[in-house]
């Protein structure tokens, strides 16, 4: 289970609290007006930031004190964060090597996963010989790899069009049913929340309302929601 125990974080004149849990192997979409707090939040169970006050657990052991590389945390960012100078292969092998120095297992593994996303074929190229798609699915292929428990994903597909941003969380929906891995995903919008979580979070002026069904909360929305 992830908790967040009473946290709260402070940046100038910006408070963000959250105190809630989500069990394992839960979906769970977190949406919120721009500047709400739904990436810092997302920051604090990576470990990109600290609590003020309070603790993140991931099944009850306390994540403080261990540096964001060491936590059971994969996260997606916006921009997909691939080096512009190495392949497909090497962007996802960095997820098991930094060094890029693999055992012949470590190279097959990272076969696999390219495969398991649909890339297959598409080792060599760099990320500016890729559409926005597949630069998401090696994004995804290597957070696939690491195999930490906790997917993270901060609005990865906004870039991407209606069609293929539905074909992406079609993608991370079977792939997270075959790990049994925790998700969280901010997005702006609330049809990505019905399609892949079946619990939501919403977030307004940095207070993180504690996860609801998805369903129900989106069909009969509270004020501020329904305004946003």
């Amino acid at each position: 289970m992830l908790r967040l125990d009473h946290v709260s974080h402070i940046q100038g004149a910006f408070t963000l609290t959250a105190d809630f849990a989500c069990d394992t192997g839960s979906r769970t979409a977190v949406i919120g007006p721009s500047g709400g707090g739904k990436s810092t939040l997302l920051a604090l169970i990576a470990g990109f930031e600290r609590p003020d006050t309070g603790r993140v657990l991931w099944e009850g052991q306390d994540l403080s004190d261990i540096s964001p590389g060491k936590r059971p945390v994969s996260m997606l960012f916006q921009d997909n964060n691939l080096f512009p100078h190495l392949n497909a292969f090497q962007n996802v092998a960095l997820g098991l090597r930094p060094s890029l120095k693999l055992s012949k297992e470590e190279t097959q593994e990272v076969e696999q996963v390219l495969e398991q996303v649909g890339l297959a074929g598409f080792h060599a190229r760099r990320p500016a010989q890729m559409s926005g798609g597949q630069q998401s699915r090696v994004a995804l292929a290597r957070a696939l790899l690491r195999r930490r428990p906790l997917l993270l994903l901060d609005e990865p597909f906004s870039a991407l069009g209606p069609a293929l941003r539905d074909e992406m969380l079609d993608l991370v929906q079977r792939l997270v049913q075959q790990t049994n891995a925790t998700l969280l995903m901010v997005t702006h919008d609330p049809e990505d929340a019905r399609k892949i979580a079946d619990q939501t979070i919403f977030m307004l002026g940095g207070k993180a309302a504690p996860p609801r069904p998805t369903k129900a909360l989106l069909d009969k929305p509270p004020r501020e929601l329904a305004e946003y």
